[in-house]
């Protein structure tokens, strides 16, 4: 396994006193845009504050990202603003969880639980894994209207091509 395109191990003992800033590089924005499969990342910062628990590292901040993607309707690229609040909890491997072993839904708010090994913890791969969660593979630009409309899309509930004018001719007639 390749290392992390944006890694920031982070030292258990002692924890960072202020809130940690990240800021990936050029080259680091660019491995990241090709492991999500977007034309480009401008910016990628992030703010966490890091608070040790009995268990547990709970990080706490925002994530804040300038993309470019394709928009998934005419392909043509677009910028989008990711503005993202971020919920982690680094646990030791093998820790035994507070949580009961069944399958529960997590709401919004919940903490992201992510397991560690040593003494550090790679709080940019966490960063990363939230930014690749975030980009919306179906996001429309502002040209996608327009490409509907030229390939005669004219909306989800109308069918609508040749066939369906043929379709309809005969109905008519």
């Amino acid at each position: 396994m390749s290392a992390p395109e944006f890694s920031r191990l982070i030292r258990t003992r002692p924890l960072p006193a202020g809130p940690v800033q990240l800021e990936a590089s050029e080259a680091e924005r660019a491995a990241l845009a090709t492991r999500f499969g977007i034309s480009g990342i401008e910016t990628l910062t992030a703010e966490i504050a890091l608070d040790e628990t009995a268990k547990a590292i709970r990080g706490e901040g925002r994530l804040r990202a300038n993309i470019v993607q394709a928009c998934a309707i005419s392909g043509e690229d677009f910028a989008v603003e990711v503005n993202e609040p971020l919920a982690f909890r680094f646990v030791p491997e093998g820790e035994p969880s507070d949580e009961p072993d069944i399958e529960i839904e997590l709401d919004a708010d919940e903490l992201d639980e992510i397991e560690f090994s040593g003494e550090s913890f790679d709080l940019g791969e966490a960063v990363a894994q939230s930014l690749g969660l975030a980009i919306d593979p179906y996001a429309e630009g502002p040209n996608a209207d327009a490409a509907r409309k030229e390939a005669g899309i004219t909306g989800d509930d109308a069918p609508s091509g040749p066939l369906a004018e043929a379709l309809a001719a005969l109905r008519k007639g």
